[in-house]
């Protein structure tokens, strides 16, 4: 018999009640009259929504600490403990250790710059400039492992 082909650890499963959720707190900034004026919102949010979702999030299904270290890792860009947290600071405004979606979509949409705004900013250009390979990622070393 054929081997199944491996699925991608922490499978699409965990993921979809997880996006549901994400998609109704979209609904709620499309009715928000504080960002009526926003052009493009729907298509913002959709891309937001992917981006949320890339980090690896804790299992309340928010960006912690590890999540932003692991973030910035994978962007060739590691941060120490204190320059996380004070990220995490900016984009909570110190209320909270960790980044809701709300306060993921407050901070991208906010006239304020926050680091982790730049990052993704950043992120979102790169990633246009060179569209992503096809196939299987790139070997780890050794090295690079945690």
């Amino acid at each position: 018999a054929m081997a199944a082909p491996r699925r991608p650890s922490g499978g699409g499963l965990r993921r979809a009640p997880q996006d549901g959720r994400l998609e109704e707190i979209n609904k709620e900034f499309l009715c928000d009259p504080k960002f009526s004026d926003e052009k493009d919102l729907e298509e913002k949010l959709a891309v937001f929504k992917e981006k949320y979702m890339e980090f690896d999030l804790n299992n309340q299904g928010e960006i912690d600490l590890m999540s932003v270290k692991r973030m910035m890792e994978k962007l060739g860009a590691p941060k120490t403990h204190l320059e996380l947290k004070k990220m995490i600071s900016e984009v909570t405004g110190g209320v909270s250790d960790t980044i809701s979606y709300q306060d993921f979509v407050n901070m991208m949409l906010g006239k304020r710059s926050a680091v982790l705004k730049l990052v993704m900013m950043f992120e979102g250009k790169a990633n246009e400039r060179n569209p992503k390979r096809s196939g299987p990622p790139p070997e780890r070393d050794i090295a690079s492992l945690p």
